[in-house]
């Protein structure tokens, strides 16, 4: 490949979303590929939700949705809506793909993606794929025979896909993320311990209800300062529980600026959704995992493993857990400073801030 080659501005084609933990890691290779090959002209195909809508349009990206509905887990009338709207996916994807002219297409998986890639395939364009989990969801498993790459986040996740086309990558975060990770984090010797709970996107009702009730029923937490993004569902109950045992906690359905929210956070109790994984191991939080325990795949509790196995973090499961068990492991560390400094330190080694460089390079590598 020539070197003028390589610095043209390249037509990119995102594909994926219906959670955060898709749409974020697209987000993080677009800016990369922006940064990298300036004038770049980035398209995203995805769902209708608002959320994703929403959060690429913060970012200037063209959007366009295609209709597409989920296939696993389903109820018997929902498959069926799924598969008779597949041809109608198909012509859609190709309608967007010929009328954009991409030179790659990378998709970061969820049910749209499918749709897309075999589309661009079709039409001859380059495609490549990311699995952000150890486990890979539906439409990436079947997509790894259609891929031209396939890049993965997670070493576990290798053997799922043919190992010529894949290439370990880690899980890209967003920039504001990196930028944090690159700043002094030290806290005033004084300044209170500070948890941070993330259900996820969509939010967590039993992990919200488990951590505010240890939270304010524990004398020994009340004097911590709390972060709390709960999903839209628990939001007003949460702040009410917190309100009348008089912690002052920050409660958000949703938080835009993790990376102010990051900046403020010695330690977290989450989810193990890859992105979320992904950017505590580039800032160095030391968290207490509490995988989703329904999953695809058990993937959140496989997630949870490889950094549990690399002394980041400390997981358990939503049904071992009890609001005095969670009680007694926030106590820990928030007590113990000497063990989330080993613990921070662990991630950091974990964590991959060139990953969104590395799946550019990749997609540079297969461009038209």
């Amino acid at each position: 490949m020539t070197t003028s080659s390589v610095q043209k501005p390249m037509r990119m084609l995102l594909t994926g979303g219906g959670t955060g933990g898709h749409l974020f890691p697209a987000i993080a290779a677009a800016e990369e590929m922006c940064d990298r090959l300036p004038g770049s002209t980035i398209m995203f195909i995805g769902t209708k939700r608002k959320m994703d809508k929403d959060s690429l349009s913060r970012y200037g990206f063209m959007v366009k949705s295609i209709s597409s509905y989920g296939l696993k887990g389903k109820s018997f009338l929902e498959l069926i809506k799924a598969v008779a709207v597949l041809p109608l996916s198909l012509v859609q994807s190709l309608y967007c793909i010929f009328t954009f002219r991409p030179d790659v297409v990378l998709g970061v998986g969820g049910y749209v993606t499918g749709p897309v890639i075999v589309a661009a395939r079709l039409l001859g364009k380059r495609t490549v794929i990311h699995e952000q989990n150890s486990v890979p969801g539906l439409a990436n498993r079947k997509l790894g025979n259609w891929a031209g790459k396939i890049c993965i986040s997670l070493p576990e996740s290798g053997k799922f896909f043919p190992a010529a086309k894949t290439v370990l990558t880690g899980n890209p975060v967003r920039k504001p993320i990196l930028e944090l990770a690159l700043e002094n984090q030290e806290k005033k010797e004084n300044a209170p311990v500070c948890i941070l709970i993330l259900g996820g996107s969509q939010g967590a009702h039993r992990l919200n209800e488990l951590v505010a009730a240890a939270i304010c029923e524990d004398t020994r937490l009340q004097q911590i300062k709390v972060i709390h993004q709960t999903g839209v569902t628990d939001c007003q109950a949460v702040t009410e529980k917190y309100k009348k045992y008089g912690i002052a906690a920050t409660v958000e359905s949703f938080f835009q600026d993790m990376a102010q929210v990051y900046s403020q956070a010695d330690f977290l109790v989450s989810r193990a959704g890859a992105t979320t994984l992904a950017e505590l191991a580039v800032l160095g939080k030391p968290a207490i995992l509490v995988p989703f325990p329904h999953a695809a795949d058990n993937h959140q509790h496989k997630n949870a493993a490889y950094y549990v196995a690399g002394g980041g973090c400390i997981a358990v499961s939503e049904q071992q857990l009890t609001c005095e068990t969670l009680a007694d492991m926030i106590a820990d560390l928030a007590t113990d400073k000497e063990r989330r400094v080993k613990m921070a330190a662990a991630m950091k080694k974990i964590g991959v801030p060139e990953a969104a460089a590395k799946i550019v390079d990749v997609c540079i590598e297969s461009r038209s």
